[in-house]
């Protein structure tokens, strides 16, 4: 992980890195302490800002917290062991991630959703409709206003223009009490991979 640190600097030009992920839980204990460690010596040596996971589970999430807690003691005290500071996954009303959300809501951790506009794969879905009829927006945007009050930072991807254009066009209508209870989905559908279910020996 040191090494990937220093190429990603070195391939950047750049002095700092405002953001490193691990990308998955995967590689087992060992190598998730590890990796965990670089990052953090990483960001004590000034070449990250801000730490943290993307599609871990809730299980991994508290074995980290226990990693963190022996590198304190292994490194010496308080903050030595790192801080979650942002955590990424698919999010969206047919994975809204409530375990993870919580989890992360409780300790402070800046929640990034991916997949927010579940890949316009649900543009027709009948739950959008009467909100899309209701505002006069776009499903996307309904995704994405849903994702912000919610207290996310949503990921949109898109290489339309227009539709870069669309989706940043979602502050100047809210969703009320009644919207945001009808996009309260109990579903499990990710639309992409979905590591957060892999065991802790994975």
């Amino acid at each position: 992980m040191k090494n990937q640190v220093d190429a990603s600097l070195k391939l950047t030009g750049l002095d700092y890195i405002d953001l490193m992920l691990l990308h998955a839980p995967f590689g087992g204990r060992e190598a998730r302490k590890d990796a965990w460690k670089a990052l953090v010596e990483a960001q004590e040596a000034g070449k990250i800002r801000s730490i943290g996971v993307s599609n871990y589970g809730v299980h991994h999430l508290d074995e980290l917290e226990v990693y963190i807690k022996e590198l304190e003691n292994e490194r010496g005290g308080a903050g030595k062991g790192g801080k979650i500071d942002v955590g990424q996954w698919e999010i969206h009303p047919w994975l809204p991630r409530k375990d993870i959300t919580e989890w992360c809501k409780k300790r402070g951790v800046v929640v990034e959703a991916y997949c927010p506009i579940v890949r316009n794969q649900r543009a027709d879905d009948p739950v959008l409709q009467p909100l899309i009829k209701k505002h006069g927006k776009t499903a996307s945007q309904i995704l994405i206003r849903w994702s912000l009050q919610k207290g996310f930072v949503p990921l949109p991807k898109s290489v339309t223009p227009s539709r870069i254009v669309e989706n940043a066009d979602v502050y100047d209508f809210e969703l009320d009490a009644e919207d945001m209870k009808a996009l309260e989905l109990d579903s499990y559908a990710p639309c992409a991979w979905d590591p957060t279910v892999s065991t802790l020996e994975d």
